[in-house]
């Protein structure tokens, strides 16, 4: 479940949104509301269920070939996604679904899109479906750990890229 050209992509677990309004995430480290989005290669972070925490690394241009083998594996890919064990059932049973809208009104801010006026999507939303079976034709690799923080420890004094998000849902 990517964008195509032209287009970015919202994930919600609410298949009635029929305007997207600027707000203010509860999150946010500046004042402007937004309404958010995501491109092409940042799709795949958000193909789990909303709180779910993640910890998620991929080889960028500046990452070594010893952290690739020491955390992605060496002939593994490029990327991994790690979740918690006690997420399993509701990755397996959530209802997903992705809004496709017009990239027009967006803006890179980090590495989401962000607009600041009102957003119809171009069509209904579509539901996402099987999460583990996204991940396995996107060639990502799913981790299911007891405990994403060590992992998330190793990432993030690494070479590799890496995005987390919901860390705070996490175990301690």
């Amino acid at each position: 479940m990517r964008p195509a050209a032209g287009e970015v992509l919202h994930f919600s677990e609410d298949p009635t949104i029929e305007v997207f309004r600027p707000h203010l995430a509860s999150t946010a480290r500046a004042a402007t509301p937004y309404v958010w989005a995501v491109g092409y290669d940042r799709a795949p972070d958000y193909w789990f269920p909303r709180q779910c925490p993640r910890a998620m690394a991929w080889v960028g241009p500046s990452t070594t070939l010893d952290d690739t083998a020491r955390i992605i594996g060496a002939g593994s890919g490029t990327r991994v996604h790690a979740v918690e064990y006690g997420w399993l059932d509701a990755m397996r049973s959530v209802e997903l679904y992705a809004y496709r809208l017009p990239a027009a009104p967006f803006a890179e801010l980090d590495a989401a899109m962000v607009a600041t006026t009102e957003v119809r999507p171009l069509g209904p939303p579509e539901r996402v479906g099987d999460l583990f079976g996204l991940h396995d034709e996107a060639g990502i690799q799913l981790r299911v750990l007891s405990r994403l923080h060590d992992f998330w420890s190793e990432v993030i004094t690494s070479t590799l890229e890496w995005s987390g998000i919901r860390l705070r849902n996490a175990r301690p």
